[in-house]
């Protein structure tokens, strides 16, 4: 008992904690400087989020989309490379998911599997594209991961236009019911809330990136690429091969979140102006996480319920949609800046005693 409560509040947990509180005091400050009630605000957000069924149902529908993505930059993160392609990877596992649900006919115990088989490969693909270059070529992941999301966001358009379309709109046509990641007897349960089994997928992918990462050899080559790839390739690592297969099961990940929200809530495929934000978020998400998998899960928690229940805040307090933006960049702002924090905790453990 004694070993748990030292891990609760031992500084790994404190300061990704420390750092959501005072990002969400300072967004009070702010709201008390803009004649808005803080208190108010952030009551309306949570009763927005978790008030009834519908809206706690609609919460994990936000929620699952940050899991896959915050899972794919945790995941480059932890082997030293940095996957700004989420974005883009989600979209490519999208429209493979929509290709294979629309064109496909059978029995819903193949289509489902293969349509999530086919947006795996997809992402996994496409990530793995980022991973070559870099080892063949030494070009940095942040430009290609950056370039590739807006390749991804055309290509899936012109796949919609061309094979997918339904005629009059600016979607593809459904996706069979067979590949449908979504039930009746579940969205009844939650008042017809859009939820969906896509969160049961994106929580055992949690468990899985945890397993190869430090349950592994290869996981174990993978963390070692990242904390040192000279030392590891000294050692006789692979870190180029390492390159790639990190930035295909990165793409891996957020490809299968694209498929769970064509799967599990639309059914079909948007020709999309702009990019979804999953990707982005997912940065986001993982900073929060600490690139854990049980970071990452709880980090997409705070973020869907902060941009579900914004509305909430919006009709419930009267704040405008832009402080509430501001409000979630300073809890982001605060965990990216986990250094200023953990000189805070010390100072205060300091002052109280607490450390010598």
């Amino acid at each position: 008992m004694t070993g748990f409560v030292k891990r609760l509040f031992s500084e790994s947990t404190l300061i990704p904690v420390v750092s959501i509180l005072i990002g969400l005091i300072l967004g009070a400050v702010i709201m008390l400087a803009g004649h808005y009630n803080p208190f108010l605000a952030y009551g309306s957000l949570f009763a927005k989020a978790f008030g009834d069924m519908y809206n706690f149902g609609e919460t994990i529908r936000q929620i699952t989309p940050y899991i896959f993505t915050g899972l794919a930059v945790a995941f480059a993160f932890r082997t030293g490379l940095f996957n700004i392609g989420a974005e883009g990877q989600f979209i490519m596992g999208a429209v493979a998911a929509a290709c294979v649900g629309v064109l496909l006919d059978a029995p819903w115990f193949l289509h489902v599997p293969l349509a999530l088989a086919a947006s795996a490969l997809a992402g996994g693909l496409w990530g793995s594209i980022v991973g070559y270059l870099k080892a063949a070529r030494g070009v940095h992941e942040v430009i290609t991961t950056i370039m590739l999301n807006w390749i991804a966001l055309h290509a899936a358009n012109y796949i919609v236009r061309t094979a997918l379309l339904e005629k009059g709109m600016a979607r593809s046509k459904y996706i069979q019911e067979s590949a449908w990641l979504s039930s009746p007897g579940l969205s009844e349960l939650f008042d017809h809330a859009r939820i969906h089994y896509g969160v049961l997928i994106a929580l055992a992918l949690s468990v899985l990136f945890y397993y190869v990462l430090w349950k592994t050899r290869q996981g174990y080559e993978l963390r070692a690429v990242g904390f040192n790839p000279d030392a590891s390739e000294y050692a006789g690592i692979n870190v180029k091969s390492t390159f790639v297969k990190t930035m295909f099961i990165s793409g891996l990940f957020a490809g299968v979140g694209g498929a769970c929200e064509v799967m599990g809530v639309f059914h079909y495929q948007t020709i999309n102006a702009a990019f979804p934000g999953y990707g982005l978020m997912g940065i986001a998400v993982a900073l929060i996480g600490r690139n854990t998998a049980v970071g990452v899960v709880l980090g997409a928690v705070l973020i869907g319920v902060l941009t579900y229940g914004a509305s909430g805040m919006k009709f419930g307090a009267g704040v405008p949609e832009e402080l509430i933006h501001v409000v979630i960049a300073l809890v982001i702002f605060f965990v990216a800046a986990g250094g200023m924090v953990e000189l805070l905790i010390r100072r205060f453990r300091k002052k109280n005693g607490t450390v010598h």
